[in-house]
């Protein structure tokens, strides 16, 4: 699969244009010229004979000296005849001579020189021309550097990479426009997702041939907004509708339009449609619109004025499309619950597309896809490892294939093979193996531990089916227990419900009915088994003394992205009731499964010993030791 290669300047490559580069190549023999002649013009001294004032009195009494100019502090003359200069140690003949006059006053000077006819030059004692221009120009040219220095920083960081217009460029868009010719990418790239890309081949239809549509007097939607959990391949969609109707491609993230000045995201989202309309038929796609498309004027601490003003001009220039104008703008969220009324209504996104996660057949796809570069071993089993992946996105699946490959890598391997993927998975879904050293009687508690959650999965009939269990130290866990559902559960029964809280017991139970008390190691245990009770008492009715009735409590805010207290909408007496009913729902669940494993304690012994002596079982070796 080619990746798309943007025609813009790709981030951190040089900033230097060729007319940059000339101006400081003239600016550079500019200095050198200067330097050179300020040198040659102040070495007017070489070659003369260096005198004491002495000497040069003594040589003006005996007539010797022609004509002298005073220059300053300074007496420069020349004799009559040449004369021996000893110079550097090189002894040679001098006509000038030069001498420097005493801090004190000597007003016979004056007279001794006139007496013996010797032509007298004053000389201001002013700096040369060339001096003033160095003092007049080298400010200017050090004040132009600077600001030029200082105006090429800050346009790279506003993100002005050698635009045309220099300074001022942070208002143009920072969408990236991709070749058509460069696009490789099609929906059969794109895995799964057969109901979201079935909505998505009119829009591409649409683009490559408009007017067959308007002739039925149909009107391309404006916008489609995608969305689904992350990894699920929103933006991989939107460059696959891209590549499918062959035309232009602008993306930028939302995150893009906003900076520090006010106004400046406005002018961004201006020039991003101009572009595009200018090149139409063309798709917009906006990456994580949320983050400038989130309600208005709420939230904690209020609205932001620049967020603002962007999606109000996001809003306008949706509006101001022509019915038959061929631009569409797709955009990406995982976060549609945020986004502002005005922003979801027809005639801005009039189409809605849910990715969701993959299901069995769509995994076995993707892993097609990505593992088709990567030399397999002739035991892998990419139906298995699709089977195994429940839960797992696009993205995720992808993440594996490759955390396969690297460990391949690491262990100088030709192919990979199936211990590689099912390692890779389980570090994916379980973290890297820890090398930490635990003592015989911690290994024991953790061993009946996790023989408790799988024996407890194995006896209960509706729990999902075992995997693995082991007690290898993975990420923060120093055991797991691993079920894998035979299908997706998309609707969750209250038998199923119950028994899934009683294998997150299994492993406390365990721990109580062996060593006479429990342990700190269930703490994940209890966090999942008391949210799953809460859901079945407030959300989902199942509670008998409350009824058909859900309460909110607790729900994720919007704007926080994580749960906080909210003002509940029952009293105080009925929050007493949902807590005695949480608590007893626990409660009973754990004493029918202490009766589970008291029942069965000779599997339960089996099941930790077994563990002691192999750190790892498969489920065939489970139901083995389970009959």
């Amino acid at each position: 699969m080619a990746n798309r290669q943007p025609v813009d300047k790709p981030e951190g490559s040089p900033n230097w244009q060729p007319q940059q580069l000339a101006w400081w190549r003239y600016l550079a023999w500019f200095f050198v010229l200067v330097i050179f002649s300020w040198y040659f013009l102040n070495t007017e001294n070489d070659g003369r004979q260096t005198l004491s004032y002495s000497e040069f009195k003594i040589s003006v009494v005996e007539d010797q000296v022609a004509r002298v100019r005073l220059q300053g502090d300074q007496v420069i003359g020349e004799f009559h005849q040449p004369r021996t200069s000893s110079a550097d140690g090189d002894s040679k003949l001098s006509v000038r001579f030069v001498t420097t006059l005493p801090p004190v006053p000597d007003p016979e000077l004056i007279s001794l020189l006139e007496q013996h006819n010797v032509e007298i030059h004053a000389v201001s004692g002013e700096t040369n021309w060339l001096t003033k221009a160095l003092i007049g120009v080298l400010p200017w040219i050090l004040i132009i550097g600077l600001f030029w220095y200082a105006s090429s920083r800050m346009q790279r960081s506003l993100g002005g990479l050698g635009g045309p217009s220099g300074l001022f460029d942070f208002g143009k868009s920072r969408a990236k426009r991709f070749r058509q010719q460069d696009s490789e990418l099609s929906f059969d790239d794109v895995a799964g997702l057969e109901n979201a890309k079935r909505d998505l081949y009119e829009i591409v239809g649409y683009l490559k041939d408009p007017q067959h549509y308007r002739k039925l007097g149909a009107k391309i939607p404006k916008g489609i907004l995608l969305m689904g959990p992350p990894g699920t391949g929103k933006t991989l969609l939107a460059k696959a509708v891209a590549g499918e109707a062959n035309v232009p491609f602008f993306s930028i993230s939302g995150s893009e339009f906003i900076e520090m000045f006010v106004g400046v995201g406005a002018s961004r989202v201006r020039d991003m449609f101009e572009s595009a309309r200018k090149e139409a038929p063309s798709i917009i796609f906006i990456d994580e619109i949320d983050s400038v498309g989130r309600a208005r004027g709420t939230g904690l601490g209020g609205g932001h004025d620049e967020r603002e003003q962007t999606l109000n001009q996001i809003l306008g220039e949706m509006d101001g499309f022509d019915p038959h104008e061929a631009v569409v703008v797709l955009a990406a969220t995982n976060r549609p619950d945020v986004l502002d009324a005005a922003l979801l209504r027809p005639g801005r996104f009039d189409r809605k597309i849910t990715l969701d996660l993959p299901d069995k057949k769509a995994r076995r796809a993707i892993l097609d896809i990505h593992a088709a570069n990567v030399p397999l071993a002739n035991d892998v089993d990419l139906d298995r490892i699709a089977a195994l992946t429940v839960g797992f996105s696009g993205a995720d699946l992808e993440n594996l294939v490759n955390e396969a490959a690297l460990l391949c890598g690491r262990e100088h391997m030709e192919t990979v093979d199936m211990e590689s993927l099912l390692n890779a998975r389980d570090k994916v879904v379980l973290g890297s193996k820890r090398e930490l050293i635990i003592g015989d009687e911690e290994k024991n508690l953790v061993a009946h531990h996790e023989a408790g959650h799988a024996l407890v999965a194995s006896l209960l009939p509706t729990a999902d089916p075992l995997d693995k269990v082991t007690i290898i130290p993975r990420g923060r866990s120093l055991g797991a227990t691993e079920q894998i559902p035979e299908e997706e559960h998309y609707n969750l029964r209250q038998s199923y419900v119950r028994d899934r809280i009683g294998v997150m017991l299994g492993g406390r139970v365990a721990e109580q009915l062996v060593f006479g008390e429990v342990s700190s190691g269930a703490e994940e245990d209890l966090k999942q088994a008391t949210r799953l009770a809460r859901h079945m008492v407030t959300h989902w009715g199942m509670s008998e003394k409350l009824g058909p009735v859900a309460f909110r409590r607790g729900e994720e805010h919007i704007f926080l992205g994580r749960e906080m207290t909210q003002q509940r909408d029952f009293s105080e007496h009925t929050a007493q009731i949902i807590d005695d009913e949480i608590s007893n729902l626990l409660k009973h669940i754990e004493r029918d499964i202490t009766a589970l494993l008291e029942q069965h304690r000779t599997q339960l012994e089996s099941l930790a010993s077994a563990l002691l002596d192999k750190e790892t079982l498969e489920a065939e070796e489970i139901q083995a030791i389970c009959k």
